[in-house]
């Protein structure tokens, strides 16, 4: 049985600072805080604009446990037990879906398997409660409905929370290989070819000294052969 849990700790601090004649250490154990944080409480330099939680009203704490305690320095205070306990919830399987959202599950698979391809068929199934057979024929168009189908996102429709969502998502990052090149569509070449010296490249060509000297003297020459003309 899980031990019950106080409710906002530090608020009902401040509400058996202010309130009883308990010690900062009882007030401490009960509210798992330090004892010299319950001091500064008291002491107005911590918690300030916290108002105070009664943990009577809340049914956290009763009057006598609280006089039992400032009778005795050495008792500690016990949370009471709740008048109803509601039982732990322990889903297994899929998630429920309420009959009037059943309906919604196929376009929610079809929004998931496009928009987070990495989501496992498992991981589906626990998002929108259905089956693998369901979503496998979704994945292959071969469900019975599948030309009406439209993509829509299983948060709006209410089938799971945002938070369930992001989880999944990102659990499925996490076991996801890293992209190849190919993948990313990369077009660099390879360190073989960069590495190649200049001279191995088809647009190279090396520098003839002797030429471009001889074809600067040939052009220099039919320019005087010109001006000679005009005079």
């Amino acid at each position: 049985m899980a031990q019950q849990q106080l409710l906002m700790p530090k608020a009902t601090a401040v509400w058996l600072v202010d309130n009883t004649a308990l010690s900062f250490d009882q007030i401490a154990q009960f509210c798992k805080l330090h004892p010299l944080e319950i001091k500064a409480i008291a002491d107005g330099e911590a918690a300030q604009g916290i108002k105070g939680l009664d943990p009577i009203a809340t049914g956290q704490l009763s009057r006598d446990e609280i006089a039992r305690a400032e009778g005795n320095p050495m008792h500690k205070l016990k949370i009471s037990e709740p008048k109803v306990r509601v039982p732990e919830s322990k889903r297994k399987g899929p998630r429920y879906t309420p009959v009037s959202k059943r309906q919604d599950r196929p376009n929610a698979i079809l929004w998931l398997v496009r928009n987070h391809p990495e989501l496992k068929d498992a991981q589906i199934s626990r998002l929108v409660g259905t089956t693998k057979t369901t979503i496998q024929q979704i994945r292959e168009r071969s469900h019975w409905n599948s030309a009406n189908l439209a993509p829509m996102d299983p948060v709006t429709l209410g089938l799971c929370s945002q938070i369930d969502l992001d989880m999944e998502v990102e659990k499925a990052a996490k076991s996801r290989p890293f992209q190849t090149a190919e993948e990313m569509g990369a077009t660099l070449e390879s360190a073989r070819e960069t590495e190649k010296p200049a001279a191995e490249h088809d647009d190279f060509k090396e520098i003839d000294a002797d030429a471009v000297f001889a074809k600067l003297k040939s052009l220099s020459g039919n320019r005087n052969d010109e001006e000679d003309e005009q005079f």
